[in-house]
């Protein structure tokens, strides 16, 4: 247990580099022999523009890096956070910080970009994608990485978490955004008994169908019983009848050009098929 906290304290950027860019060519490769999907579109024009986003996330990461450490270095220093609140020994601190890491910074702000108008309209840039796959999963517009790494600080101050546990969870976030979008034809008896305590494949897909309620489900990242727990856990007989994209988005020249797709958080709202946050609140909207 010592040699993997002394790895994930100090971890080499070659292993990081390896999962972002290892996990993309892996599963670029079986979606080739694997496809759950047949798209008819250009994919390296297509993995272009997921490729900047991912770029964007990589450099706002890196700008935010030092917030992230002093946060960790004070919670440890002082044993503040809820990892102190009982004696616990390295093994269990790793599976209680990972769980809480991923409750916090991934599922609950992931729920609140849903229910938050303001925060939704950057979070939309990752549901446009019509042609979900493997590239989809760091396809986040430069304004939603910032508030999203904003809840992984608090999460960490709430959490106590040293950075070994952070680069632990954080290499697993990246290897599971590449397993969920990855157009993969897992089979269905395999994924769906997976999914009681992961999110697979056939499950994350449900959450990027183009219309409510099912683009309102299966926020998780890595655990999939926080949506089981919280109500919003979802599945469909068969997901090759799903639809990607946003309804209020699919038309090509919105959801598959670059200088719009930085532009549609500062965009007019627009209201979905299902009114998204309440109707009074469209007509103050639209008034």
């Amino acid at each position: 247990m010592e040699s993997l906290v002394n790895f994930f304290n100090d971890i080499p950027t070659p292993f990081r580099a390896g999962i972002l860019i290892g996990g993309i060519v892996l599963f670029w490769i079986l979606e080739g022999t694997l496809p759950l999907f047949k798209f008819q579109y250009k994919k390296v024009r297509h993995a272009g523009i997921n490729l900047f986003f991912t770029l964007t996330t990589m450099i706002i990461g890196f700008g935010l890096a030092a917030a992230l450490l002093a946060a960790s270095n004070y919670v440890s220093d002082k044993q503040f956070g809820l990892l102190y609140l009982v004696d616990l020994p390295l093994w269990a601190q790793l599976v209680v910080g990972v769980l809480l890491l991923d409750l916090i910074g991934a599922y609950f702000v992931h729920w609140t970009e849903h229910k938050v108008k303001w925060m939704w309209k950057f979070h939309l840039v990752h549901h446009t994608d019509t042609n979900v796959d493997v590239t989809t999963g760091l396809r986040h517009h430069p304004g939603e990485t910032v508030f999203r790494i904003g809840f992984t600080i608090l999460a960490v101050i709430i959490v106590g978490a040293p950075m070994w546990i952070i680069m632990f969870y954080q290499s697993m976030s990246v290897l599971f955004a590449h397993i969920t979008h990855a157009n993969i034809n897992m089979p269905r008896s395999i994924d769906r008994a997976l999914s009681w305590v992961f999110i697979t494949p056939l499950m994350h897909k449900v959450h990027h169908h183009y219309t409510q309620p099912l683009t309102d489900t299966n926020y998780g990242n890595i655990f999939s019983f926080w949506d089981r727990i919280f109500g919003t856990f979802a599945q469909v007989e068969d997901t090759r009848e799903l639809k990607y994209g946003i309804d209020t988005h699919m038309d090509p020249k919105e959801n598959d050009e670059m200088a719009n797709l930085l532009k549609i958080p500062f965009q007019a709202y627009r209201t979905p098929e299902d009114v998204k946050f309440g109707e009074e609140e469209e007509k103050l909207s639209t008034s």
